[in-house]
């Protein structure tokens, strides 16, 4: 392994710094997780990004769908909450560290995505304070043991970019059966419960359904959110090129349901892609 660690920034904060006390929150989401039977490895899975207080439960079902499966590689994919930039930023070397160890960049499928196309630049400033990524790492470490990382940021969510965006994986992923996707995203923000489980229900379906078109649709006319869109549109895509259409919404939840607060809530959902 060459390059820099990228050290974890939500450690302590938005879920737990002692290992033992992490891994043992992470079993509890997980075993907790009444996931239905899925009749095939997953290809994708999308999970949210809150603290672990609000959305580790529902993150649990995913993980719970690939824990008895063998990935080589996972690759993760966030939005940036923090700053704009036209391209999708790889982190190509080196590895992420949290409190469960350190996980190794996979280091050739990202130089072969930045030697692919221009957008993607091994730039790695986004992921200095970007807490999408990171978050949905313990949860792997707990759910596969060993694996290697392409660490994924999209500055631009449009869907020519995600269009271009899943072309470059699904034609630089050798082995596509020894590699997992993760799409992170949360849903909508701060409505009140009803409506957002109403816009919610809306990306479910659209999952579901494996409608490309209306997601990305209802997404750019703000009939839906998701900070996450461009992520799962990519997941959706590359399932697509891959003739991995079978999708299950496995669970959803809003923070409302954790803090009793009603009045202005966050949607989480979790899926799997097989």
């Amino acid at each position: 392994m060459t390059g820099m660690i990228r050290k974890s920034i939500v450690a302590g904060s938005w879920y737990p710094d002692i290992p033992d006390i992490l891994r043992d929150d992470i079993s509890r989401y997980m075993e907790k997780a009444s996931a239905p039977e899925i009749p095939d490895k997953p290809a994708v899975i999308i999970s949210p990004h809150a603290g672990y207080m609000f959305s580790g439960g529902v993150a649990g079902y995913a993980y719970k769908a690939v824990s008895d499966h063998h990935y080589k590689t996972v690759v993760v994919i966030s939005p940036s909450h923090r700053a704009y930039f036209p391209f999708v930023s790889v982190w190509a070397h080196g590895g992420f560290e949290t409190p469960l160890g350190i996980i190794e960049v996979d280091e050739d499928l990202c130089g072969r995505l930045i030697a692919s196309s221009e957008i993607f630049k091994d730039d790695q400033r986004a992921h200095a304070n970007e807490h999408a990524l990171e978050i949905q790492l313990p949860f792997l470490q707990s759910a596969l043991g060993s694996f290697t990382l392409c660490p994924l940021i999209m500055g631009r969510q449009d869907f020519s970019l995600c269009e271009d965006l899943a072309h470059a994986l699904a034609e630089q992923i050798r082995n596509p059966e020894e590699v997992l996707m993760v799409a992170s995203s949360d849903l909508s923000h701060f409505h009140p419960a009803r409506k957002a489980e109403i816009m919610d229900s809306t990306v479910a379906r659209h999952i579901e359904d494996f409608d490309i078109d209306g997601l990305s649709r209802d997404l750019e006319h703000g009939e839906i959110e998701a900070c996450g869109g461009g992520p799962i549109l990519v997941a959706l895509l590359y399932a697509r090129a891959l003739g991995r259409k079978n999708t299950r919404v496995l669970n959803y939840a809003h923070s409302g349901h954790i803090t009793g607060d009603n009045a202005s809530v966050v949607g989480y959902l979790s899926a799997a892609i097989y």
